[in-house]
């Protein structure tokens, strides 16, 4: 009796505080709208409102961004081979995650933005679409969404769950109510051994944590890759090339002073940038030619040509295929204390790495990747520019840490399969 009043005290305490701090919420979609015009769209979907009748759907994946969405995209497209009878909701919290799931699914699956943690939408987001089983991707532990679930009986799991001893940290202000709300999941998939150690300590009972590995080590190799290669190619030639990619503001200037330093000892250099967050396409454009360097747009030129000085890949989805055709990578937020992105993709098509200090979201992968020699991290942008460059005059080494991060890549793979073992107890039945 006294666990369900403590219980129903905590959510009550955390409810009100959202609620009180709604305008904030709101102030904030505005102000991202003008920088991102379509946070300024579909504001009811964010308070569990819908205009389409209510249609049950067999699965509910929730990933926050596009991060999110790639990790998941194993999974869902392992199951959808097959359960092609079964029916998907997908929510994300940004455009740019809408944007992925679109290009990955197109309309076979169903997107909505998540509901914001309030109770009434969370209440008429599970009501609506009454799901299943509910997939949650890393980190995102939303106390009412997760006890609506439970509510409601919806089995609901945390895949590739990821929990940075800073993460920990955070969360342990709220570690009564957090520690109740892991109770709720029928299982945690951790990344790694740590991780599922973390979650422990925040309060999940240790049965229900299981260590499947990381699934972004099942990364798929996108499709027509040689061909996108050779096509980039044919347009450059053999000019040296670097990608900067998953690019932060704060980080802007560093990347175009690296480019200019790399320049000095290599003048037909190539960069390819990939900014993190799409309202940044227009600016980092703007910013490489107002350092008077020729600037090309993938959605402008399609391909750089041969006397580009800077090319902006201002696409979604195509990342991957471009780290490709660059001889040596950046990964950006990790210059700043953002805690890194993801190091497995350039890994996968063979380009080796080099990155900043700050990986705490990264901790495990980041010590494979050392630990095999496919990876070089910089402790500031000098350090990084110096990898670069080292990389850059030494074909010998670029090869032995291209070869190394793919067998690295291939020799992880597994957590698809034990995730698709886990959850599949809780699928809803086939139908003959």
């Amino acid at each position: 009796m006294r666990k369900d009043f403590t219980e129903r005290l905590l959510r009550g305490l955390y409810s009100g505080a959202l609620y009180l701090l709604t305008p904030v919420t709101v102030y904030h979609l505005i102000w991202r709208g003008f920088r991102f015009a379509e946070y300024f769209q579909r504001w009811n979907e964010r308070f569990g409102s819908y205009e389409r009748k209510p249609e049950p759907a067999d699965i509910w994946l929730h990933a926050v961004s596009v991060g999110e969405v790639n990790a998941a995209a194993p999974v869902v497209e392992a199951l959808r081979r097959v359960r092609p009878d079964l029916r998907w909701v997908v929510t994300t919290i940004t455009p740019t995650g809408s944007e992925r799931v679109a290009a990955l699914w197109g309309d076979s699956v169903e997107h909505v933005y998540a509901p914001y943690d309030l109770p009434g939408a969370v209440g008429r987001f599970l009501d609506h679409y009454r799901p299943a089983i509910g997939l949650v991707m890393e980190t995102e532990l939303w106390p009412n969404l997760l006890f609506g679930c439970q509510d409601r009986h919806i089995p609901t799991y945390i895949l590739n769950g990821r929990l940075s001893a800073r993460s920990l940290r955070g969360y342990s202000v709220l570690r009564p109510l957090i520690a109740r709300t892991l109770r709720t999941l029928r299982r945690i998939a951790a990344q790694s051994d740590a991780d599922a150690r973390r979650f422990v300590v925040l309060g999940a009972d240790p049965e229900q944590v299981r260590d499947i590995g990381n699934l972004k080590f099942d990364v798929r190799v996108p499709d027509g890759l040689n061909t996108l290669v050779a096509g980039f190619r044919e347009s450059v030639g053999q000019r040296p090339v670097w990608i900067a990619a998953s690019t932060h503001e704060d980080e802007e200037s560093a990347v175009l002073a690296i480019h200019r330093h790399l320049r000095q000892q290599w003048p037909d250099l190539l960069l390819l940038w990939a900014p993190r967050h799409p309202e940044r396409f227009v600016r980092v454009q703007e910013a490489a030619e107002a350092a008077h360097l020729r600037t090309g747009t993938r959605r402008g030129q399609r391909w750089p040509g041969a006397d580009t000085d800077v090319f902006v890949i201002d696409t979604l989805g195509e990342l991957a295929s471009f780290y490709a055709c660059a001889d040596v990578a950046f990964v950006g937020g990790s210059l700043q204390p953002i805690g890194g992105h993801n190091l497995l993709e350039p890994a996968a098509v063979g380009t080796p790495t080099v990155t900043g200090p700050h990986l705490h979201n990264f901790v495990e992968i980041t010590k494979l990747l050392k630990e095999a020699d496919a990876l070089i991290v910089g402790q500031d942008a000098q350090a990084v520019a110096a990898g670069l460059q080292r990389l850059l005059a030494d074909p010998v080494e670029r090869q032995r840490m291209s070869d190394n991060g793919r067998a690295l890549v291939e020799h992880g793979r597994g957590a698809l399969a034990r995730t698709l073992a886990m959850i599949e107890p809780d699928l809803p039945p086939a139908v003959d």
